[in-house]
């Protein structure tokens, strides 16, 4: 990372912002196949992102807890943690998804995959003791205004007329004018991170055509 990637404004001392041993989120911004680099940034991360990522890592470290906690009462032998781990993210696209696909519909989340019988039992037994199928739920604050004659109209429209992801629910609370707080609501934390971001873009898109100015602030993110 550049130091000019590290903050906006001009750095006196390093230390001020980085540290040894530190902990950081940051963002990938360029990739030097040729050089085999990879240059970050602190400046370009939002904080919506950074709480974004925060939450996904937590989430797959609970998942590789809860699977070495299979493995061990399996006494699942190397090959066969690599085969179940890889069939799993194959199938459902993470670890932790996986979990809670057999927490709820028991074998058959695992019915066809070539998992140890001993280790299938293990997951059925650690997922429905462990997981519990999570609501996640995202919200933003969009400010949204127009100055055309009719502009409260289109301003309604605009809000009424979002087209929600399948399997997600959308609340709009008015805060008062111009703002108004968007809450989506899913299954999965990626996926309703990842629908609440089409929203967005369904909204600029609607700025650009009826000539609305609109704001796009994300908050805070919670699971329940």
């Amino acid at each position: 990372m550049h130091i000019s990637e590290v903050a906006p404004r001009w750095i006196k001392n390093i230390h001020e912002f980085l540290h040894e041993g530190q902990h950081l989120v940051a963002k990938v911004h360029h990739l030097d196949a040729a050089k085999g680099q990879v240059d970050i940034s602190l400046k370009r991360l939002t904080e919506s992102e950074r709480k974004r990522k925060l939450e996904s890592v937590r989430h797959e470290r609970r998942a590789e807890k809860l699977f070495e906690v299979a493995l061990k009462q399996a006494k699942s032998i190397p090959a066969e943690a690599v085969t179940a781990r890889k069939l799993l993210v194959e199938k459902y696209g993470d670890l932790l998804v996986a979990l809670e696909e057999i927490s709820n519909n028991g074998e058959a989340a695992i019915a066809g995959l070539k998992i140890e019988k001993g280790l299938a039992k293990a997951l059925l037994a650690v997922a429905q003791r462990s997981i519990r199928k999570a609501k996640a739920s995202m919200r933003a604050v969009v400010e949204i205004s127009s100055y055309a004659p009719d502009g409260v109209k289109q301003v309604q429209a605009a809000l009424t007329e979002l087209k929600v992801p399948e399997g997600k629910e959308l609340n709009i609370h008015y805060l008062g004018a111009p703002r108004y707080q968007v809450t989506l609501t899913g299954a999965e934390f990626k996926d309703t991170a990842k629908a609440l971001e089409q929203l967005h873009e369904q909204l600029e898109e609607r700025a650009k055509k009826d000539d609305l100015l609109v704001k796009w602030n994300e908050g805070e993110a919670a699971a329940a």
